[in-house]
């Protein structure tokens, strides 16, 4: 009868509390948010002091791909570990559960913190990791952004227009503006320049820049395959910085249930079993 009521007041202690301490997967999202933004200001700064416009020595583009992902998990690892700690650390203590049960809780608390962070970082990172990107890009090439073009194609127009023997450069404006408009339009709808516009191009770098046709005609060609290399390789790098920022999420995820799975354990003194195990004499 003694164990009947203990286990009954139990229960009804046990399903009065809720199984999500909220308050603890905000305190532990919020860290992990704040520990984000710390780490990608701090990477923000070291990119922009490895890689330089100017020549000389420095990383390899895949050098530099290779070392952004890895900076990615790292800061996924570091920040989602913090959060997830802190949200099994300060959650409620359970009463009356069975062992299995504490731990999946704990997992559960550090995998909603995660998630937490992941749909705040997503919406409110957006905003200052832009400003800290693009202020320091905009600071490095403030000199050179002030007479680009917002196209990619603006650098190729200017390559088939270019001529040392023109003095009317700047009456160019109107040619220049058609063929970005002619790459831009055939690029985006394939991946090279249909037969009529090729043609056209042909024609009118060897109108404006006193070409032959067979050195127009090389000048075109030339042009469109580097424009279709620079585009292949923006594709790569697009793909390539996805597939690491959706491993860094399953790594960050992983990390923060972990580390909750430890917070938990160390609240109530049972991680390791090292607190709770206790000499028992021996009877002779």
């Amino acid at each position: 009868m003694e164990q009947s009521s203990a286990f009954a007041e139990t229960s009804s202690a046990e399903s009065s509390n809720s199984g999500v301490s909220w308050a603890a997967v905000l305190a532990g999202a919020a860290a992990s948010v704040a520990l984000t933004l710390l780490l990608l200001s701090f990477g923000a700064g070291m990119g922009f002091a490895v890689v330089s416009p100017w020549g000389g020595p420095r990383a390899s583009s895949t050098t530099f791909e290779i070392g952004t992902g890895l900076f990615f998990i790292v800061m996924a690892m570091i920040s989602s570990a913090m959060g997830g700690y802190l949200a099994g650390r300060l959650r409620s203590k359970w009463v009356g559960l069975h062992t299995d049960e504490v731990a999946f809780r704990d997992t559960a608390h550090g995998f909603l913190a995660w998630a937490v962070a992941s749909v705040i970082g997503a919406v409110l990172l957006a905003t200052p990791a832009t400003f800290i990107t693009g202020g320091a890009l905009s600071g490095a090439t403030q000199g050179a952004a002030n007479s680009a073009q917002n196209s990619p194609m603006n650098g190729y127009a200017d390559v088939l227009l270019r001529s040392d023997n023109r003095t009317d450069q700047q009456s160019l404006a109107d040619t220049r503006g058609e063929v970005v408009r002619l790459l831009t339009t055939d690029f985006r709808q394939g991946n090279d320049i249909n037969t009529v516009d090729h043609d056209y191009l042909v024609k009118l770098v060897a109108s404006r820049t006193g070409l032959t046709q067979p050195e127009a005609e090389k000048r075109v060609n030339d042009v469109i395959a580097q424009a279709k290399d620079g585009l292949e390789k923006a594709r790569k790098a697009a793909m390539h910085i996805a597939i690491w920022l959706t491993l860094s999420l399953f790594v960050g995820a992983l990390c923060a249930a972990l580390a909750a799975w430890e917070g938990g354990g160390t609240r109530d003194g049972t991680w390791g079993r090292s607190a709770v195990r206790q000499t028992t004499p021996r009877t002779v």
